[in-house]
């Protein structure tokens, strides 16, 4: 009961469901959700690390960034509710504009903040060029 009682509490906050969302979609790094949530790294990874620790996400570092995704669930009850989140929520406004952003993002390429800290990296090694390095 107490693990039930603890993901509750986990999707009580508007932000953590909003990821527990995304994630449905398959495993986001810190800087996609970051772009979508429209929310500093420092909020986005808090909620990543409450998540984690409530037993609902997994992690891995590539590079600079980390990578999340949904744990499997532990039990039938854990499963039909994730079912029932993916079924029942993904038609609201705020879950289907996230989703819509998510996959507007996709089709660039992937995270704005990754490209954004590529190219500083690539400028820095090529000051001559630093005016024509990739922003977005």
């Amino acid at each position: 009961m107490e693990q039930l009682a603890q993901f509750f509490k986990a999707l009580s906050d508007e932000t953590r469901l909003r990821i527990m969302m995304l994630l449905t979609q398959g495993d986001l790094c810190v800087c996609d959700l970051m772009f979508v949530l429209d929310e500093p790294q420092s909020k986005v990874s808090r909620h990543l690390a409450y998540l984690k620790h409530s037993g609902l996400t997994n992690s891995r570092r590539a590079g600079v960034w980390m990578h999340y995704w949904l744990k499997e669930p532990v039990d039938n009850v854990h499963r039909a509710q994730l079912d029932f989140l993916r079924g029942q929520f993904s038609h609201l406004p705020q879950f289907r504009m996230d989703r819509e952003k998510l996959l507007e993002l996709k089709k660039q390429g992937g995270c704005k903040a990754m490209m954004k800290f590529k190219a500083a990296r690539w400028s820095k090694g090529h000051p001559a060029r630093a005016k024509h390095a990739p922003l977005s």
